[in-house]
């Protein structure tokens, strides 16, 4: 059976405690503030995966959401989150609405937020762009921004 490795999304920071009694019964490397950990779970499918690592720390943890760190076979990542009732039965309500599943219209809700905010953040480097443009040439903006890239690779400032 292979392993998932999968990131638990906290509400709040773990406390030393908390993260050493959960790192007993499981694998963990938590980030600087200990919001996001991750660990590994044996399991035949990412599904099962996330479902039984639900099943272990739900209550334990402050749990908001549960995530495959790696893309499964048809390039998704799998979200897990529980909803509070109130947010269940309005999630139920619009899918009923909508003729879908809930998970099917969360689906859906969560693809069009990503692609509306890849296409905003794309807008917002396009108008970015063209302000540096109105003040310096294409050949100026280019040397630039090889600079700022060779000083700071792959670090975002926003």
């Amino acid at each position: 059976m292979p392993y998932h490795a999968l990131e638990l999304t906290l509400t709040r920071s773990l406390t030393t405690a908390e993260l050493q009694q959960t790192a007993r019964t499981m694998p963990l490397a938590a980030n600087h503030d200990a919001t996001r950990v991750m660990t590994v779970v044996r399991a035949k499918t990412p599904g099962k995966a996330l479902s039984r690592l639900r099943h272990q720390v739900d209550g334990r943890l402050p749990l908001d959401a549960i995530t495959t760190h790696y893309p499964d076979a048809d390039g998704q990542v799998l979200l897990n989150v529980s909803l509070p009732p109130a947010a269940h039965s309005a999630l139920r309500a619009a899918a009923d609405g909508a003729g879908q599943t809930p998970r099917v219209f969360l689906q859906l809700a969560v693809h069009r937020a990503l692609v509306q905010h890849a296409r905003d953040e794309a807008d917002r480097l396009d108008q970015a762009v063209q302000r540096l443009l109105e003040c310096t040439t294409a050949p100026q903006l280019m040397a630039a921004l090889g600079r700022a890239l060779s000083r700071t690779p792959g670090a975002s400032q926003c």
